[in-house]
């Protein structure tokens, strides 16, 4: 998969999300096999530029790989403003949100609000891509609702403008979340522009991104909410692609020393107060492997509010289910 001068090592990208894919679970993410990790969607507002949650969400220090920062706005000066400033500050690639169907960012005629208006989009497009000598990639849906996708119509502005990459969420805005992603219409899209096109929306097993990249014709594919409590997921999808087979999940033991990493990071990059209530959403995810943790268990866990404390109740639990044998 290439990215203006970029090759990725694999295929698997894994999505930008809200309060998700921060520093710790970008790098833990790559460790298993993704060949990208994008960060959550940073303002490109000038008044929130240097305030320290904005520049946490594309914090890159020491993190391998190329980095990649989603920015997200309505201007086509500030947007590329902020494609500016992320650039200095390390970003490899710039991605522009127009694919975000959360109230609170299209009440404002951002992320997937802006498909509804073509010339906009155009404008901040090429503002962005002539601001920065660096890629520049754009993640969108299939339109604003089932009345009018136009996906196709923004691929070619994309097209025109110089983009790098395009993702499609393969819903509209109205969707949300619901119904079945509509790869029909990114396979569309994919034969009607050169640009390479990265197919994203209920990619959740080895088997379901071998058929999505052959029944579309994608470059690549982005996992977003599967990912979550499941980084193993990427290795799957690499050993599944590379062999046509299925690997083994990960044991008890081995989703235990993740948990473990995957909190140690949280706690180091937010600090200790922070990172206990960051963890809290991601042990919920982990736990999800196993039918055998009770809500008893899981309530002691939320309710920890010192890492020592957490960590022991954690372990607790797992020495339970490698004593009970719970299976991964």
């Amino acid at each position: 998969m290439q990215i203006g001068s970029y090759l990725l090592a694999n295929k698997l990208i894994l999505a930008p999300m809200a309060g998700i894919s921060d520093r710790p679970f970008r790098e833990l993410c790559r460790q298993k096999g993704a060949g990208l990790a994008v960060s959550e969607m940073v303002s490109s507002n000038p008044e929130l530029r240097h305030h320290h949650r904005t520049l946490l969400k594309a914090d890159f220090d020491n993190e391998t790989g190329l980095r990649s920062v989603q920015i997200l706005g309505t201007n086509p000066q500030q947007m590329a403003e902020a494609a500016q400033f992320n650039a200095q500050r390390g970003a490899h690639i710039i991605d522009i949100n127009m694919g975000c169907p959360a109230k609170k960012v299209c009440s404002v005629a951002a992320g997937s609000a802006l498909l509804k208006d073509e010339l906009l989009v155009t404008k901040i497009l090429n503002a962005v891509v002539n601001a920065v000598a660096i890629p520049v990639t754009l993640k969108i849906r299939t339109g604003w609702d089932t009345d009018s996708r136009n996906a196709i119509a923004i691929a070619k502005i994309a097209e025109q403008a110089g983009i790098a990459a395009l993702t499609i969420h393969g819903r509209t805005r109205a969707c949300k979340f619901a119904g079945e992603a509509e790869y029909e219409t990114i396979k569309q899209v994919k034969q009607a522009v050169t640009i390479p096109i990265i197919a994203n929306g209920d990619i959740d097993c080895a088997e379901k991104a071998h058929a999505v990249l052959t029944s579309t014709g994608a470059d690549a594919i982005m996992i977003g909410r599967a990912a979550q409590g499941n980084p193993w997921l990427f290795a799957e999808i690499n050993y599944f692609l590379k062999t046509g087979k299925t690997i083994k999940k990960p044991t008890v033991s081995e989703i235990h020393q993740t948990i473990l990493q995957h909190l140690d990071a949280l706690y180091s990059f937010y600090g200790n107060t922070v990172g206990v209530r960051m963890a809290r959403k991601h042990i919920g995810w982990y736990f999800k492997h196993f039918n055998s943790v009770d809500s008893h268990t899981k309530n002691r866990i939320n309710q920890a509010q010192h890492p020592v404390e957490q960590l022991l109740l954690i372990n607790a639990a797992f020495n339970f289910l490698i004593t009970d044998g719970a299976a991964s």
